[in-house]
């Protein structure tokens, strides 16, 4: 059986005592994270159940081991993991919940701005993105790859693992970053994205004249995209630009002569969350 301790202030502590108010042998869901591309990983890395049980460990004058009247912890939480058959793997499981005509789905990112991207990455995860790579944008400022997000790789997986906590996975995406979109598209798109695997598409709004008429050929529609017939798993890879939207017509260009499919959900131009949470789901 394997075991972790959790420290009285830890969220996921309060969270059990306050929210879900469990007392002593109580079952939970609990798992251990797992990175795809971790080349050593822990002999736990990926466990996942629903029959992993609690006990609290009283601190200071608190004598009884539960949560106190007003919610809070009594103490440190212990958390007990089963063996298996109980416990099941993710890499094995991971795609259960999938039917055929799911698609894995990877995200191209425009880098948003420091506070979007905390609040895009729990979201990313919870979504079950496959892969995410975040890259710059003409009409993405330099100083945003400066983020303490990225100074400080904790950070970044903290907020994935904030996902994966909401939605019950345990699977890291695997996180790519760029800060030269042309020379990615170029040199490195086919290798992780090859084109007879992976459908393409970009979002990009569609544009209106002065009197209010769609310019430039119609684009598709998430649910108008097309798979090729295959008996591989099907692949996805959708491009999100800035708050903005891509250049026109040069960014827009370069992702064309790529295999992207251009895709819109609408004329307005929207926020990155609202538009990387409106296409994911």
């Amino acid at each position: 059986m394997a075991t972790v301790t959790l420290p009285k202030d830890d969220y996921r502590t309060v969270h059990i005592a306050k929210i879900l108010g469990l007392h002593n042998g109580d079952s939970l869901r609990a798992g251990t994270v797992i990175n795809p591309s971790d080349e050593e990983r822990d002999e736990f890395a990926g466990l996942l159940t629903d029959d992993a049980t609690i006990t609290w460990l009283p601190e200071g004058k608190i004598k009884k081991a539960e949560p106190t009247k007003n919610g809070d912890p009594p103490g440190s939480l212990c958390i007990s993991i089963p063996q298996p058959p109980k416990t099941y793997l993710s890499t094995q499981s991971s795609d259960e919940g999938l039917d055929e005509d799911t698609p894995k789905v990877s995200l191209l990112l425009a880098l948003p701005r420091p506070l979007q991207l905390s609040r895009i990455l729990p979201m990313v995860s919870q979504l079950g993105v496959d892969q995410l790579i975040l890259t710059n944008a003409m009409k993405v400022p330099k100083d945003y790859f400066g983020s303490h997000i990225f100074r400080k790789p904790e950070v970044l997986r903290g907020l994935l693992v904030e996902g994966l906590a909401q939605c019950g996975d345990v699977r890291l995406p695997n996180v790519h970053v760029t800060k030269r979109l042309k020379i990615f598209i170029e040199d490195e798109l086919d290798e992780l994205f090859p084109p007879d695997e992976v459908v393409r598409v970009i979002a990009h709004p569609q544009r209106r004249d002065i009197d209010g008429r769609e310019v430039g050929p119609a684009p598709l529609r998430m649910t108008n995209i097309e798979f090729p017939k295959s008996d591989k798993p099907r692949r996805l890879l959708v491009a999100v630009g800035p708050e903005g939207g891509w250049t026109e017509p040069y960014e827009l260009d370069m992702f064309r002569d790529k295999g992207f499919q251009q895709i819109t959900l609408g004329t307005r131009v929207l926020r990155s969350d609202v538009a990387v949470v409106s296409l994911l789901s």
